[in-house]
Order: C-alpha cells, then sequence, then structure tokens
C-alpha cells in the first residue's frame, strides 16, 4: 500500500493507475489526511464501464433486469397505410 499527495498524483497519475490495476492500493492524501483510495477494481465488476454501470444500476434497486430477456418485443403495427401518408405529406408540400 503506497500513499500519494494530490500534487504528485496529479503529476503522475497514469503511473498510479497502473499500480492500481495491478492489484496495489493507493492512498490518496490532502495534507496528511487520506481522502481517497485507488484500487483495483471489485470482484465481478465488469471490464466494460457501460456493463459496470448498468450493473451499478441493477445493485442500487435503480433498474430491474428483464423477466425474460431473451423475448422479443411484439411487432410493430403501422400508424396509417403508406398511401395516405404519402398523399399529405403532398399536401403539405403543394401549400407551401
Amino acid at each position: 500500500m503506497r500513499a500519494v499527495g494530490l500534487k504528485v498524483l496529479k503529476n503522475r497519475l497514469s503511473e498510479y493507475v497502473r499500480l492500481a490495476a495491478g492489484g496495489e492500493v493507493v492512498l490518496v492524501t490532502d495534507r496528511d489526511r487520506v481522502v481517497a483510495e485507488l484500487g483495483p477494481p471489485q470482484a465481478g465488476r465488469s471490464a466494460s464501464l457501460g456493463d459496470a454501470l448498468l450493473a451499478e444500476a441493477v445493485r442500487n434497486g435503480w433498474l430491474t433486469p428483464a423477466v425474460a430477456p431473451d423475448r422479443r418485443p411484439p411487432p410493430r403495427q403501422p400508424v396509417a397505410p403508406l398511401a395516405s401518408l404519402l398523399a399529405e405529406l403532398a399536401g403539405d408540400r403543394a401549400s407551401r
């Protein structure tokens, strides 16, 4: 475990991120007071940011996963027949 001040961390951030990715915990200090920890991702955390954010949202109860994720949504029905949509579009263009 290492401790590093904010100024040094700012100047050498990539080095400390590599240490944390390698499994080491880095304590971030501000005036000799620990204010944060930089460490490797928690076990079970996805390597993809999007997957990790979704998984955290489910853990916090903000999202509920689908009950049957392999089911497809019902097919969409057209709002109106194509001929009537094209006729309405032509009328709009003619009024300009």
